[in-house]
């Protein structure tokens, strides 16, 4: 397997915030990112597996179907270790494995345990298959034993991987180990200019009932010597240290959090926590910026990738992390930001954890107006006067350029990318962020004793306002238009030409046409952001009441349920998406329909994965997982819904 045939829907995550690893409900694990949580990714793949002697003339992978393993999957409770146990009614020997990263550590452990279950004496191997293609790319790997170590080492670069146990291997090769993996006969070649290499450890007479233990760690380092050093310290203990070590850890972040609010339901009680713990998984420890997915795409098949930091998702995930008492992770965040404003005061698309532009669409001006929000939202939480001196020169030149960005003939921001990154136009939800940016902007000026700029920025925030009322509203559908100057192929701009339709037409410098409908009056999900998160309008407002209703009407899904984005949406199949669904569920709230909210909330509650994380969408079909584990925006948009519901006591049923 290389890296293009993975699967897009993964099982299972484990890390420390310098690791990061995606896995399936069998154990196999498909990618490991490190130093950094989103890039790069180092892993081609990892196949483990038993030889077992008299009984299979093969190795028997444990997540292939020819021996009819069966697997049991699962966090172990309130960590973010990963538990499989794994049998065959064919074989005698039954596997459990534990993954998991030990905290401030480069040290990612694979934790084996094997019983015969048999009634006789039972003698096999333990097989290790291990290629990494570090960096993502196929060239300049090499990969060597090392008799000292006892350890298999991939090295490209400054990127090296030590593989060892505290228990002595018995069998190693380095490269084209596939076949000798497979028929458990390694021939002990100790390096060869590629990505690939095997350990083995073999067990004679286990007896029935007997319990024996392969402890595998992944040492991480940037030099050999680095990556020797971390091996050597995770064979200096025993591996009930990093074990208890790291479950300690995990129990203790979440005893440093807000509990979970009090509720008869469990099921959302542990949603609750393990959205905690995966929140700070999609958090990097060194440069604090928060990616929105594990990367599952690379190569751009059907989506524009996942492994990113955008300042949307982000500004709702650090007002989730803010209610829960993790607001170091949030302050991070936003030094973070810092790095990745350009000098003209905008914030692009997406990044990278350096703050450098990660592949893009273009601007969307919500990206930078979310983060200013954001940062007033935080910063009314933590109420830390040297935060708001720290950020206070990014707010300004953003907001400086937010006022600079508005379309002179509408008052609204002027054509960028939408938040579902498919459309130019002057978005209504842009504007209510631009609205919400700006606002905070004043905020943080008033802040500082500095009226005129306070004055200005409320005064641009108001015009917005009015324009979103004067322009944005759509008589004939009772709601809220996407937008205006909706770009569109020059077909489509010339049919609607011909019945009709408000159309113009843009010129830039260099003489390209861009053909616009002057209205986009689609029904979408984002038309809430008028009022929640923004606050543009009251909830109560008779405009967003109609909006509301509409998107209810023309979004939920019949049959599984629901809320989709918008209507027609083609994405993965137009799909129902957990955080849609759960916006709805914040504007219910916001009205005081607690029952209306509890039901859509449970709904999201309802299509949690088998591991219990939220996912982006849900088959529209077969109410089963559809796309993107876990989506960090999901467990932030159940967070804020749990903690709004329990502000007025109504979590519950009355």
């Amino acid at each position: 397997m290389h890296q293009d045939k993975k699967p897009y829907l993964i099982d299972a995550i484990a890390g420390n915030s310098r690791f990061l690893a995606s896995l399936g409900r069998t154990g196999r694990l498909f990618r490991l990112w490190w130093p950094h949580i989103d890039y790069p990714q180092h892993v081609d793949e990892i196949r483990t597996g038993l030889y077992i002697d008299g009984v299979t003339e093969q190795t028997s992978w444990f997540d292939s179907t020819e021996f009819g393993w069966k697997h049991e999957a699962g966090y172990v409770a309130r960590t973010n270790i990963f538990r499989v146990q794994a049998e065959s009614a064919k074989l005698p020997v039954a596997v459990e494995s534990l993954d998991y990263a030990v905290p401030q550590e480069d040290i990612y452990v694979r934790q084996y345990r094997f019983i015969n279950r048999g009634t006789a004496p039972v003698s096999f191997q333990f097989i290790y298959f291990s290629s990494f293609r570090s960096m993502e790319t196929n060239y300049y790997h090499t990969t060597q034993f090392d008799e000292s170590l006892d350890a298999l080492t991939h090295m490209r670069h400054a990127y090296i991987f030590s593989l060892s146990s505290s228990n002595v291997c018995t069998g190693y090769q380095a490269g084209h180990a596939w076949q000798t993996a497979q028929s458990g006969a390694l021939n002990g070649n100790d390096i060869d200019m590629t990505p690939d290499g095997a350990l083995s450890w073999r067990f004679v007479d286990v007896a029935p009932g007997q319990r024996v233990e392969v402890p595998v760690y992944i040492a991480a380092g940037s030099t050999g010597q680095e990556a020797a050093e971390v091996l050597l310290k995770a064979k200096s203990q025993p591996i009930s240290h990093w074990y208890e070590k790291t479950s300690a850890y995990w129990r203790q972040f979440l005893a440093d959090a807000v509990p979970a609010p009090e509720t008869d339901d469990d099921d959302i009680r542990e949603l609750y926590e393990r959205s905690l713990l995966t929140m700070k998984l999609m958090s990097d420890e060194q440069s604090g910026s928060v990616v929105a997915a594990p990367e599952f795409d690379e190569g751009f098949t059907r989506c524009g990738g996942y492994s990113y930091c955008w300042g949307r998702d982000a500004a709702f995930i650090t007002t989730a992390l803010d209610r829960v008492g993790l607001s170091d992770l949030s302050t991070q965040f936003y030094e973070w930001t810092l790095t990745a404003q350009d000098p003209d005061g905008s914030w692009q698309q997406r990044h990278y954890h350096d703050g450098r532009l990660a592949p893009s669409w273009g601007l969307q001006i919500d990206e930078g107006a979310s983060i200013l929000w954001g940062m007033w939202q935080h910063y009314s939480h933590i109420q830390d006067p040297a935060f708001a001196e720290r950020v206070w020169p990014a707010v300004a030149k953003g907001a400086d350029f937010l006022v600079r960005y508005l379309d002179e003939e509408t008052g609204l921001p002027a054509p960028s990318r939408d938040l579902w990154e498919e459309r130019l136009a002057e978005h209504t939800y842009s504007a209510a962020a631009v609205y919400g940016g700006l606002s905070a902007a004043a905020a943080f000026a008033q802040l500082r004793g500095l009226e005129t700029e306070a004055a200005a920025w409320s005064i641009a925030a108001e015009g917005i306002q009015q324009r979103i009322r004067e322009l944005c509203w759509n008589e004939d559908r009772g709601s809220f238009y996407r937008g205006l100057k909706l770009a569109v192929t020059e077909p489509v701009y010339r049919e609607a030409q011909a019945a009709g339709v408000p159309t113009s037409v843009t010129t830039n410098a260099k003489g390209y046409a861009t053909y616009q409908l002057e209205h986009d009056p689609i029904i979408d999900i984002s038309l809430l952001g008028v009022s929640v998160p923004f606050g543009a309008f009251p909830v109560d407002d008779p405009m967003m009441v109609q909006t509301a209703e509409a998107i209810e009407k023309a979004l939920t899904v019949p049959g599984v349920g629901g809320i989709k984005r918008y209507e027609n949406d083609h994405y993965i199949g137009g799909n129902p998406w957990i955080l849609t669904t759960l916006w709805l569920s914040h504007y219910r709230i916001a009205r005081g329909q607690y029952e209306e909210a509890r039901a859509l909330l449970q709904w999201a509650v309802d299509h949690r994965t088998d591991m219990g994380l939220l996912p982006e969408q849900i088959d529209k079909v077969t109410g089963e997982t559809a796309w993107v584990v876990p989506l960090t925006w999901s467990h932030a948009m159940f967070i804020l819904a749990v903690s709004m519901l329990a502000e007025v006591d109504q979590l519950q049923n009355q």
